[in-house]
């Protein structure tokens, strides 16, 4: 893993738990509790992964393995994000890194919880839930051309 002065554990934390919140008001996946854990990784690392578990060979700004709700509503997951990704991302979409890098946690902790972006409906209620969550921490709407 990298160190990332920005991107603290408490800051990484609260982001998730927002993100849980929201997810469990909107219900799609019922869970008790979370155990996720969050990696930031440079560059080499990300590709690897990237590339070993979606034969993508490149290194991308979050992956996440989700790995189900147990009988007793524990939600388990992994995410990794790669922090060269993020910056870089942040810079050319003319974003605060802070801004993107909510996003992409809130965005890997859905994963994590179940949602995708695969067919149309399910990515408006993910991304609307991502901006309603980005929102109520007075983040813009990630989605939206500035």
């Amino acid at each position: 893993g990298v160190e990332e002065a920005r991107l603290p554990r408490w800051r990484l934390r609260r982001w998730a738990e927002r993100a849980l919140a929201g997810a469990a008001e909107d219900g799609l996946v019922t869970f008790s509790a979370a155990e996720l854990s969050l990696r930031l990784v440079g560059a080499a690392e990300g590709r690897r992964l990237n590339r070993d578990f979606r034969g993508r060979d490149y290194a991308t700004n979050v992956l996440t393995f989700e790995y189900g709700v147990d009988p007793l509503g524990v939600a388990r997951g992994d995410i990794v994000m790669c922090v060269p990704v993020l910056v870089r991302e942040a810079r050319e979409q003319r974003k605060a890194l802070l801004d993107h890098a909510a996003h992409l946690t809130i965005h890997g902790v859905l994963h994590a919880l179940g949602y995708d972006h695969i067919k149309a409906r399910d990515a408006k209620r993910m991304e609307a839930l991502e901006t309603a969550t980005l929102a109520a921490m007075r983040i813009a709407d990630p989605y939206v051309a500035a």
